[in-house]
């Protein structure tokens, strides 16, 4: 009925290392009743070598730390993981970060284990920032104070490692480490060393928000074009579609109109991409023709350009226009049905449908702009989705578009209280455990336990605790 998934290298989701993968809720359940030593192979697998399709976005870290601490097999892999040579080689983040965020985790837990390699690793380590952060929010100040010296020591003192520390400093996410390093009494030059590079990086941030940044178009109609296009030519090339259409909307007057129009038929690329933009976002009444003719093109930044401005349009008849191009299976039709679904009303569900079913058809469930659609099946109550969004909910590798197509469910699928909702309380995304906990039924013993568990984890996220507390009370009032 659906395209196979799109190739990611993850494991098929009938299977354990696929569930875990996908951070599902099934996964966590499966891994306790599989043999231990399956379970213990695919977990690492997965901590070892990050699923995540984008590890900025999703979330996986504390749902392997939870499994980590029922499976209890040890740290000896992510150790191996984190000493191997090819750490000082290959120093991408995404190798190590997933296992620093579980040790992290872990340490939260009171894993002294845990805590050993993030220090360790922390002096040692490519990644050594990611380990950094995590012991600044799990470390006491006697652990932080005793990694100082050996963490400054990367940072030799030559003017080129002084301006190195700077950078370090000023570009910390957690900068409470470098503050109990600056304030520790018993090492008066390493306090004077990261005095001055706290005031210096203070500064340097100051003076970047002063700084001008870049070229200013002139301020014509015909100059604003002419730079947009310059940045377009330059190598790297410079998008500047969205400033100049900025700089136009500052400018641009009636008696620009034609020259306008003309750009955005017929001008260079990036001109022409302005050009749209800026018609778009004012409803011009040839904006319509212009974005069909620009998505249809031949050229594909004009096309993305114009997929773009349309996409930026509200109002009446941007609604109206999204109804009548809904059908073409191109981008331009793609992203009306994506208005319709965020935007429309109850007689545009037939369209968010048909949409929906196409793309996963052709696509796969891991499809660009599903998440749009998923939600606008919820929004507009289509139960006629329901065999699609569970679909959607097995087999999608994002976490975070099977936590929307969870909550579509919940809006669609009489049976999700007693379904998917429960598997949802032991899900890797906060969101879509905070789902589960408002929707699952308590007549399963499961539900109940799992509730009063979340409710007293003290790593659990505190919009999950919120819900779980408020279902356990009405629970006991009822």
């Amino acid at each position: 009925m659906f395209a196979s998934p799109i190739e990611t290298g993850i494991a098929p989701s009938g299977t354990l290392l696929g569930l875990l993968q996908r951070g599902r809720g099934d996964g966590w359940l499966h891994a306790l009743a599989a043999p231990r030593a399956a379970a213990v192979a695919a977990l690492e697998e997965c901590v070892l070598h990050d699923p995540r399709p984008d590890w900025r976005l999703e979330h996986r870290s504390l749902y392997y730390a939870r499994l980590y601490r029922e499976l209890d097999p040890g740290l000896d892999a992510i150790a191996a993981h984190l000493t191997d040579p090819a750490d000082a080689v290959d120093t991408e983040e995404e190798r190590t970060g997933l296992a620093l965020s579980v040790l992290g985790h872990l340490v939260s837990y009171g894993d002294a284990e845990a805590l050993r390699l993030l220090r360790q690793y922390a002096v040692t380590g490519s990644n050594w920032r990611w380990a950094l952060d995590e012991l600044a929010v799990r470390d006491d100040d006697d652990g932080l104070r005793a990694l100082g010296p050996r963490i400054l020591a990367r940072f030799p003192a030559t003017p080129d490692g002084d301006r190195a520390l700077t950078a370090a400093v000023r570009d910390s996410f957690e900068p409470r480490p470098w503050r109990v390093w600056a304030e520790d009494p018993g090492r008066p030059a390493q306090r004077a060393r990261l005095s001055r590079a706290l005031q210096a990086g203070d500064f340097d941030q100051w003076q970047r928000q002063l700084r001008h940044t870049g070229p200013a178009p002139g301020w014509s109609v015909v100059e604003i074009l002419a730079w947009a296009q310059d940045g377009y030519e330059q190598t790297p090339r410079q998008w500047r579609e969205a400033a100049a259409a900025r700089c136009l909307a500052a400018v641009a007057g009636p008696g620009d109109r034609p020259a306008l129009l003309s750009a955005a038929a017929s001008g260079p690329p990036a001109a022409r991409a302005a050009a749209l933009r800026h018609l778009a976002e004012r409803s011009d009444p040839e904006a319509f023709a212009l974005l069909s003719a620009a998505a249809s093109g031949g050229d594909p930044d004009v096309s993305r350009a114009a997929v773009t401005a349309f996409s930026r349009m509200s109002g009446p008849s941007a609604l109206a226009q999204a109804r009548r191009w809904a059908h073409r299976p191109d981008d331009l039709g793609a992203c009306a049905a994506a208005m319709l679904a965020r935007r429309g009303e109850a007689a545009d569900g037939p369209r968010v449908l048909a949409a929906l079913r196409r793309l996963v058809r052709s696509q796969g469930p891991d499809a660009r702009g599903l998440r749009s659609l998923v939600e606008g099946a919820g929004r507009l109550a289509l139960t006629a989705a329901v065999p699609v969004l569970r679909h959607v909910y097995r087999e999608t590798s994002s976490s975070l578009l099977r936590g929307h197509a969870a909550r579509a469910l919940a809006a669609t699928d009489p049976s999700f209280p007693a379904g998917f909702a429960i598997e949802c309380l032991w899900d890797c995304e906060e969101d879509t455990r905070a789902t589960g906990a408002r929707y699952a039924t308590t007549v399963d013993t499961r539900v109940v336990a799992r509730l009063r568990g979340l409710a007293a984890d003290p790593a659990e996220q505190a919009g999950v605790r919120t819900v779980v507390r408020g279902r356990l009370a009405g629970r006991a009032a009822g």
